[in-house]
């Protein structure tokens, strides 16, 4: 950085010139004009704004939901996918039926009501394969 000094010293005698507000400076870096003003400093907020700002936090934002009910559905997918398997096997597992019926119970939102019908229709095929078992889970 190259510095160029744009006004002379005369001496070395003024001292407390520079604490003086509206001084010069000695210098000045290559490619600025001048020195620039400092802003006053802004007086500190209190710290009752801290509550709101926790409390939004802890409502989460828009994508949230739509994290959640994708979470919920790939794990939905997953188990559905380890009973497709049973099934092409030939043994189906009473405690993986039981599991999605616990997963079915929690999914349910209640506010696409093509998602819910589809929901439904699992459902009830699961519910179908625990009554081959000999098992009726309650509705």
């Amino acid at each position: 950085m190259r510095i160029d000094t744009h006004n002379r010293t005369s001496g070395t005698g003024k001292a407390g010139a520079s604490g003086r507000a509206g001084a010069r400076a000695d210098f000045v870096p290559a490619g600025v004009d001048g020195p620039s003003r400092v802003a006053g400093a802004a007086p500190v907020a209190s710290t009752t704004g801290i509550e709101a700002i926790l409390a939004l936090q802890a409502v989460g934002g828009p994508l949230e939901g739509k994290k959640k009910a994708l979470r919920r559905g790939r794990a939905l997918l997953d188990a559905l996918d380890e009973i497709k398997a049973d099934l092409l096997v030939g043994q189906v597992s009473a405690e993986r039926l039981d599991a999605l019926t616990t997963m079915l119970s929690q999914l349910r939102e209640r506010s696409e009501p093509a998602l819910d019908a589809v929901l439904d229709d699992i459902d009830l095929r699961v519910r179908v394969e625990l009554a081959k078992l000999g098992r009726y889970p309650a509705l």
